[in-house]
């Protein structure tokens, strides 16, 4: 049981590396010109809907991981 709870924190981890890397990397930098006064405000928009989507994925990924770690404990 306990290497199928730590495989589940290591993916957790590697996740959340990877996410906080594609925050950092790629969408901090990004930047949108051509509105005027609301590029910002388009830019934290664009932002935010990737950071969801990342979040849904993550989650989403968890969620089979979890399954799958689980099925194969019980089946031991």
């Amino acid at each position: 049981m306990k290497s199928g709870l730590f495989g589940f924190l290591f993916g957790m981890w590697i996740l959340i590396l990877i996410g906080g890397g594609i925050a950092v990397t790629i969408l901090g930098p990004f930047s949108i010109s051509g509105f005027g006064e609301l590029d910002w405000f388009i830019g934290s928009v664009i932002k935010a809907i990737v950071a969801i989507i990342l979040v849904i994925i993550w989650i989403l990924i968890l969620s089979k991981l979890k399954n799958w770690i689980f099925r194969k404990e019980i089946k031991s």
